[in-house]
């Protein structure tokens, strides 16, 4: 079942976010729970987001988790999602393992930083929590070996041509051949890396194709519009009930759309 869902620029999230982040409004840590539970859900059944509609999704069911997970990390706020959804999942694992009749999870999580920098607690927390260091060298030797890719490079915030460079075109060229044979498969966060937000345009072809686009606050019209469908996959939608100011620019189809924002107590 597809859903339609407002579609906004990525100036109006950006104006949008802005007083809710200076409020001290944890969008991170609701964006991260967010990708997390997607993960597990593709993890257990992979393709299960395109197909259910948000129906009956199976990460929370019991079923084990099991795979081996690339996270990239950004330096940005994307990065930072990327790494606090590395760190639910690998903390959730002791949750489940003290059920009574403990799922045979086997989650092991590689994470390469992008840039030379990383948001620092993310990746603390990341790294705290069980996930790896890794290198560009054992990226090359390992591309096929990993089940998912978390791309958390870039965001809405995307600006230079080509868009990906340094480091983050080199990790994305190294993966690309393996992404395109079909394993691993990408969970873009936010949009593609790469990926312009508005106008849905790449600088060129070194830009990963995801299965699953978990995308929050609004869809962007990138996501919908030239090369945004080919590059997407299944969008999920993630609401913040942000406070925009506008009218959307239009509605778009996604998967199925969840609450981001949790209940208050008493709502």
């Amino acid at each position: 079942m597809t859903e339609w869902v407002p579609v906004f620029s990525a100036a109006q999230v950006r104006a949008a976010e802005e007083p809710e982040l200076e409020r001290g409004v944890p969008l991170m840590l609701w964006a991260a729970r967010a990708v997390a539970q997607v993960v597990a859900d593709e993890l257990v059944d992979p393709g299960v987001t395109a197909r259910t509609g948000g129906r009956d999704l199976p990460g929370e069911a019991g079923a084990p988790i099991q795979g081996r997970l690339l996270v990239l990390a950004g330096k940005g706020n994307n990065g930072g999602d990327a790494l606090f959804a590395a760190a639910a999942l690998l903390q959730w694992l002791p949750q489940r393992a003290a059920a009574e009749t403990p799922p045979a999870d086997d989650l092991a999580i590689d994470v390469i930083c992008t840039s030379d920098s990383a948001h620092e607690q993310g990746l603390e927390t990341a790294l705290a929590a069980g996930a790896r260091l890794v290198d560009l060298d054992q990226v090359k030797a390992d591309a096929a070996a990993y089940d998912f890719v978390i791309d958390g490079i870039l965001g809405i915030g995307t600006t230079g041509d080509p868009a990906l460079r340094g480091a983050a075109r080199e990790v994305v060229a190294a993966l690309l051949p393996a992404v395109a044979a079909g394993h691993p498969r990408v969970i873009a966060v936010d949009l593609p890396s790469g990926l312009h937000p508005d106008e849905g345009t790449t600088s060129d072809d070194v830009v990963l194709s995801a299965s699953v686009t978990v995308t929050f606050g609004a869809v962007k019209p990138g996501l919908i519009t030239a090369r945004g469908p080919e590059l997407s996959g299944a969008i999920v939608f993630v609401d913040f009930d942000l406070p925009f100011a506008e009218a959307p620019l239009t509605s778009g189809p996604v998967a199925y759309a969840v609450a981001g924002r949790p209940r208050e107590a008493g709502a």
